[in-house]
């Protein structure tokens, strides 16, 4: 075993039981000296981000991973929000979801408590570095961040500054650390430690995924990729629907909720004006037969398209001839992740929602809303794809477990 991997495991493992002795108030005012530090520190970390970006794109990384990589002046400010958020949200650690008092007195509840050690292993964004510390903190876990090579110099940047904050509050130093080594193969050495790493939460491509998967031994929760798809139901209304579809697609092409598929009702009758719309902000189109008949100038979809994260300004587009055809080809190709219908008839709205199999259903809604933020969480570890043991948007709660706890009075059986 790595003596660096086991070292580093080790101590967050004793960081671990500190922070589960913290309250709500000790572990909030730690996050305000955080703040402050990443706030002292920001020409730094902005200037540490800007190289980043240049080797980037000297290596090639397209422009919509570019987009996702740089941290502007308005992201760093956004950066410090969610903590802000974070500090906002209530305290869930000792919180009791159930009490029942049997006829003998007996009290039996469950109680929320921390996991433990959450190693968080991600790609390209920075911004994830503060998302995963904070929301890992607060709900009184120590937490081990694994960020990608491309990140490097921004993300070490900003695990200094969040260091600063924690010793400033007295906080045990490996309650964050930083795995500074962007070797993968440290990845299959953390993901041996069971017995001091309790979760692994792994954003990224197909790859990596793949990877974390196949090594680790500590259970995984998968941030895994964004196939998302728009229906447009052929009674959407047309401006509505032409603004959910842009929006789902163009907002921000590199992220895991944006679309990466529409489809459309084949009795739409402003189909043309949809495409026109997307082409027109630059999205290159891929379609099928009929949607090559409406707009000739559209490029051939092949098999594959149908199953391609793409991350850009691409757009697989599919006529469909109503919502059974809508809701199988989601649940074919999806990723499970988020989908949405824009429709006017209720009935077809409940059949979308009860029928999608995916962690967010969206109704008259654009993808790019999947989000923890956006749903109030104070923002996000990670969008889970699969079912156990948490589905969506990954807040505080979601990062901690249940354990019981009995009260008795000499209580004893038999």
């Amino acid at each position: 075993m790595n003596e660096y991997v086991l070292t580093t495991a080790h101590k967050a493992k004793e960081a671990s039981y500190t922070l589960a002795r913290m309250n709500g108030a000790e572990k909030d005012r730690a996050l305000s000296l955080v703040i402050e530090a990443l706030r002292e520190k920001r020409e730094i970390i902005l200037s540490e981000n800007a190289a980043d970006v240049a080797l980037a794109k000297q290596n090639g990384l397209s422009a919509a991973m570019t987009d996702r990589l740089t941290l502007t002046a308005k992201r760093f400010d956004a950066m410090l929000a969610t903590i802000d958020d974070v500090i906002r949200q209530h305290d869930p650690v000792g919180a009791y979801t159930e009490i029942k008092r049997r006829d003998d007195g007996l009290l039996i509840g469950k109680m929320r408590a921390p996991i433990g050690v959450v190693f968080v292993i991600y790609e390209s964004r920075p911004t994830v570095t503060v998302d995963a510390f904070a929301l890992s903190f607060k709900s009184g876990n120590a937490v081990i961040l694994r960020g990608g090579s491309e990140a490097i110099k921004s993300n070490t940047a900003i695990m200094k500054a969040i260091k600063t904050g924690l010793k400033k509050a007295g906080v045990a130093e490996h309650a964050a650390s930083m795995v500074e080594h962007t070797d993968r193969a440290l990845i299959a050495d953390f993901g041996k430690l069971t017995k001091h790493i309790d979760v692994i939460i792994a954003r990224g491509g197909e790859a990596l995924i793949n990877y974390v998967q196949a090594e680790s031994r500590v259970p995984v929760i998968c941030h895994d990729k964004g196939i998302c798809h728009v229906y447009i139901e052929k009674d959407a209304e047309k401006h509505e629907a032409i603004a959910i579809a842009v929006n789902a697609k163009v907002d921000r092409p590199g992220v895991c909720n944006a679309m990466e598929a529409l489809l459309i009702n084949k009795d739409f009758p402003h189909t043309k004006e949809m495409l026109d719309a997307l082409a027109a902000k630059g999205v290159a189109l891929r379609g099928c037969s009929r949607t090559k008949a409406i707009m000739p100038s559209v490029a051939d979809a092949t098999a594959e398209d149908w199953d391609t994260e793409y991350l850009d300004l691409i757009l697989s587009v599919k006529m469909v001839d109503g919502i059974a055809d809508a809701i199988s080809h989601i649940n074919r190709h999806g990723s499970h992740h988020t989908d949405a219908i824009v429709t006017r008839d209720i009935a077809l709205a409940e059949r979308f929602k009860g029928e999608i199999d995916s962690a967010v259903v969206m109704v008259n809604a654009s993808t790019r809303l999947s989000d923890g933020g956006e749903f109030g969480l104070g923002g996000e570890i990670g969008i889970s794809n699969q079912k156990l043991h948490v589905r969506g948007p990954m807040g505080l709660v979601d990062l901690t477990t249940l354990k019981y706890v009995v009260m008795g009075a000499g209580h004893i059986r038999g």
